[in-house]
């Protein structure tokens, strides 16, 4: 069976990639459908060895689809994700305004894919699952297996968050920052607070008022409704100079005794996870090596003296795959692959 998707903001960095991924993993379309502002009509995009034309969001009809994939952001999803949800189409938002929704299922398929029979079995559902924040979903991967052999209580982790995860405004400023000191230019910060070119910003996202950003803010939230809500977590969140790809170093505390060799087969087992831990230079994953990559790579296993059962690890993805374009397109796999759909339409 084929199916007739549509993809919302396909002219951004994740909508370019959510129809990258469409065509990599040949997903059993019958139509992709790319959508954007009136401004983006006509424009053309790539889908696999094809091009598509931009089409009007605000004019389409959306009877007949079966997924939309949203990468819009929270005012777009805001606006429309209901009244598509209303149609039958399944919506798989990307923005954060539907992930704190208690009747919105927020999914990462390697970690808790069984929501989602819940959610179908219910006649009341809205028809829209959301996406988790990219640094959240690479974290969850890997702290799945490890959750289900000796049960995490904390976890704390600072997260190296590429550029590319503020959008285009955040790769073309680093770009021009760069460009211009070699030149001596004087560097201009515009999207982020301060200069990005051969810097670090332990700031993403807004302020709150107990002093940790929306951002971090977000990781703790979501991976309790994702993973388990007793885990306690703290973040910090760095935006550094890297174009694509989020690093995260994770210390995490077990309730019970696990050694970083029992950790490493875990993660070696486990879906959506590829292990590179050698002891020796190099022997490790950068942002570089994962650009491009499905899985979620973890390195750097070791175990914490400091305190009882803990460990630490190194975890790098794709912020634009994984983090974001390849998770949705795996919730539409995922709902296709338990036969969801008929469920729906019965």
């Amino acid at each position: 069976m084929a199916y007739r998707v549509a993809v919302i903001g396909a002219t951004g960095n994740v909508g370019r990639e959510m129809l990258n991924i469409l065509a990599e993993r040949k997903f059993p379309v019958s139509e992709v459908v790319a959508l954007a502002s009136s401004r983006s009509i006509g424009r053309e995009l790539s889908f696999g060895d094809k091009v598509i034309k931009c089409r009007d969001l605000a004019n389409f009809d959306f009877s007949g689809v079966d997924f939309v994939l949203m990468a819009a952001g929270s005012t777009i999803a805001k606006e429309w994700a209901q009244r598509i949800g209303a149609t039958g189409a399944i919506v798989i938002d990307n923005s954060s305004y539907w992930r704190y929704h208690s009747d919105v299922p927020l999914v990462v398929p390697e970690v808790n894919a069984h929501v989602l029979d819940a959610y179908f079995a219910n006649p009341r559902r809205n028809n829209i699952i959301a996406n988790p924040n990219c640094s959240t979903a690479q974290l969850v991967v890997a702290l799945k297996p490890l959750h289900d052999f000796a049960t995490i209580t904390r976890v704390v982790v600072a997260t190296y968050q590429s550029v590319s995860g503020a959008g285009k405004e955040g790769v073309d400023e680093l770009w021009l920052q760069t460009k211009g000191i070699f030149v001596n230019d004087a560097p201009t910060a515009q999207k982020f607070t301060k200069q990005i070119a051969f810097n670090v910003i332990p700031h993403i996202d807004v302020f709150m008022e107990d002093g940790y950003t929306k951002e971090e803010w977000k990781m703790m939230a979501e991976t309790k409704k994702i993973l388990d809500p007793k885990i306690k977590l703290t973040a910090t969140c760095v935006r550094v100079p890297v174009f694509v790809g989020h690093s995260e170093a994770v210390n995490i505390e077990f309730e019970k005794p696990i050694s970083a060799n029992e950790a490493r087969d875990i993660l070696r087992d486990a879906p959506g996870i590829a292990v590179v831990d050698k002891r020796e230079a190099g022997g490790y994953i950068t942002p570089i090596e994962a650009k491009g990559e499905y899985d979620t790579f973890v390195s750097r296993i070791r175990e914490d003296a400091t305190v009882e059962n803990g460990l630490s690890i190194w975890v790098v993805s794709d912020n634009l795959r994984k983090g974001a374009a390849l998770n949705a397109v795996q919730i539409a796999e995922t709902i296709i692959e338990r036969g969801l759909l008929a469920r729906q339409a019965a």
